[in-house]
């Protein structure tokens, strides 16, 4: 087994403020959700966590993921692959395209589309308190 960091990850952290108990196991899925760019599913998250922990089990895994997402400390994504996919609650608000060739999911900020939302959530008479953005496409082919 790996010897996991000393500092303790941003989730390890939320975890902590939540009173969770944070055993070994929890603690490498913590740091693997905390390093993850690239929204991975609980097999991905199994898969970089048993490198480090060969002991660690997929049943494991996916209880220890669905844990945080009911605290809250990572949410969970569909980006209409079949598969749920997860990223730390902690970033700055953002919103996603997704490649459906590739599966590739790309975060983006636009604060005019920011704006619109608010805009038009006004309009019909609504405070906005939060939204998701996913937008699906394809690479624009060049000529």
């Amino acid at each position: 087994m790996t010897k996991t960091p000393d500092k303790p990850s941003h989730l390890e952290r939320l975890c902590a403020e939540k009173g969770l108990r944070m055993t070994g196991q929890r603690r490498i899925i913590a740091q693997i959700l905390s390093q993850s760019d690239d929204h991975p599913d609980v097999e991905e998250v199994y898969r970089r966590a048993s490198a480090v922990d060969h002991h660690i089990s997929l049943s494991t895994v996916y209880r220890t993921v669905r844990l945080f997402e009911e605290e809250g400390i990572v949410e969970r994504h569909e980006f209409r692959d079949g598969r749920a996919r997860y990223e730390r609650v902690d970033k700055q608000h953002h919103d996603h395209l997704i490649d459906m060739k590739t599966g590739n999911v790309i975060e983006f900020r636009n604060e005019k589309i920011e704006e619109l939302q608010k805009q038009i959530a006004a309009e019909l008479g609504f405070d906005l308190i939060d939204h998701r953005l996913e937008l699906y496409g394809t690479p624009i082919k060049e000529k």
